[in-house]
Parts: structure tokens; sequence; C-alpha cells
């Protein structure tokens, strides 16, 4: 297993808008390490961003699966690559 971060990219389907989604998302994601950013989309799903370890965005995905997260989560579909080194922090857009 490949100690190289990676990129996680997760679209947030529910009712996520408008509930302290995307400020709950960056606390769980600084907890873990992680830099990155959750945006609002015109359609309602929410785009999480995050970089770092692979088990802290493991762990970051679970979080958002976990019926803990604000509001009301439906879905969520990710996908990986390797880190970009383009971010830092992590930011509510």
């Amino acid at each position: 297993m490949s100690a190289a971060p990676v990129r996680l990219s997760a679209w947030v389907h529910g009712m996520v808008q408008g509930v302290g989604f995307r400020w709950w998302t960056r606390s769980r994601a600084l907890e873990l390490g992680l830099v990155g950013c959750a945006r609002n989309h015109a359609d309602g799903r929410v785009h999480v961003v995050a970089e770092g370890s692979r088990t802290a965005g493991e762990k970051l995905l679970e979080l958002l699966r976990s019926g803990r997260a604000p509001g009301r989560v439906d879905l969520v579909v990710e996908s990986w690559e390797p880190a970009r080194g383009d971010m830092t922090g992590f930011e509510e857009r």
C-alpha cells in the first residue's frame, strides 16, 4: 500500500445545503489532517475535495456516509486520484 498522498473527490447528494454540512465537513477534515474544500452546487449537491493520506480520506468518506453529518445524506459518489498538492487549509466555498 502506497503512502503517497491522495485526492478524494466526493459528490454528496441529499439535503446538504443550508444545514451546516460544509462547516461540519471542514471540521472533520481538519481533525483528520486533510486539506481541501467543500463547495455547494446549484443542483443541491456538495462537492468535497480532500487531500492527504488514503487512511484519512477513507475515514472522512466513512464520516460523510455515517448519518452523523448535518442534514440528510442520500448518496456519496467518490473518486480517487494522486494528490495535486495545490490546496492549503480547508475552505467552505
